[in-house]
């Protein structure tokens, strides 16, 4: 999907008008309708309010989500489970049940982490110890791990 296309869907799905999303970005009507066109591309500053203003991503934005996963768990991220810095800006590096606010919501280790996710895995049907060995080769190359 381009860009000019997230942004009218999410505009939409926002329930604003072209004029209502201009005077939330300090931008004219025209500017919202030559993005929505695709005449042009909103600034990287734009990008940012737009960003916090729809919780998305500015990848998403820009029409080219990517495949991330949260840098604490593991888990797959999709938009409406990515944590938020502290400004509540959305934070494309974590999931919501392990960072929040600017700050992670478990203080644990990595083996702590490991064994939670051991037992939420084993429950969804994998196997426990193919779950532990996949986590144990994955975490620890995962931002938060690394720093330890």
């Amino acid at each position: 999907m381009e860009c000019k296309d997230v942004l009218v869907k999410l505009r939409e799905k926002s329930g604003l008008s072209q004029q209502e999303l201009a005077d939330k970005l300090f931008v004219t009507r025209q500017a919202v309708s030559k993005w929505e066109r695709g005449e042009t591309t909103p600034s990287s500053d734009i990008l940012k309010q737009l960003s916090s203003l729809f919780h998305v991503s500015i990848d998403t934005l820009l029409g080219s989500p990517c495949q991330r996963i949260c840098q604490s768990c593991g888990m797959p991220l999709e938009e409406e489970i990515m944590g938020h810095d502290a400004d509540g800006s959305v934070n494309e590096n974590y999931c919501k049940w392990c960072f929040d606010g600017g700050k992670y919501l478990n203080d644990c280790t990595m083996d702590e982490m490991i064994d939670f996710c051991v037992d939420i895995m084993a429950k969804e049907g994998m196997d426990p110890e193919q779950a532990r060995t996949h986590l144990q080769s994955v975490m620890p190359g995962l931002d938060r791990w690394k720093k330890v």
